[in-house]
């Protein structure tokens, strides 16, 4: 079963159980899947699921930054119930140590700088740890 499959069961069950947050979130997460692929003009792989997934997570870190930084916890608490939720469909994710582990690879393999030490690690982390993080990790790794 497919990534998109599997939301598509899960938001049918969500509406069967009248759960409107898990309801909505799900929807909009399968609408801007269909607008990608008519975008793109095929059926979307699980890996640019994943992406499209990772950018609704991220966007909804954001704004529970932003609303948290006005005051606004109820709605930052409801971007963070949103992110978790997306969060489920996500492959499991890597450890800090593991990705500390690959920037050590790439720095003992010659990368010396942040721009080949990135390159050489985002294809393995890619969808499995978020990239701000790598860049902070990268950077305390050669500084």
């Amino acid at each position: 079963m497919t990534i998109t499959e599997r939301m598509h069961d899960d938001l049918n069950s969500a509406r069967r159980e009248r759960n409107k947050l898990r309801t909505i979130v799900l929807s909009m997460t399968l609408s801007e899947a269909k607008n990608r692929k008519i975008e793109l003009g095929h059926e979307l792989s699980d890996e640019e699921f994943l992406e499209i997934i990772g950018r609704a997570i991220k966007r909804r870190r954001e704004s529970s930054e932003q609303f948290r930084a006005a005051n606004r916890a109820e709605l930052a608490d409801k971007e963070d119930q949103e992110a978790s939720l997306l969060k489920a469909y996500l492959p499991e994710q890597l450890t800090e140590d593991e990705v500390r582990g690959f920037v050590k690879d790439a720095v003992a393999a010659g990368a010396t700088s942040i721009g080949p030490v990135m390159a050489a690690i985002m294809p393995k982390v890619k969808g499995k740890f978020d990239g701000k993080e790598t860049n902070r990790i990268v950077r305390e790794e050669l500084g």
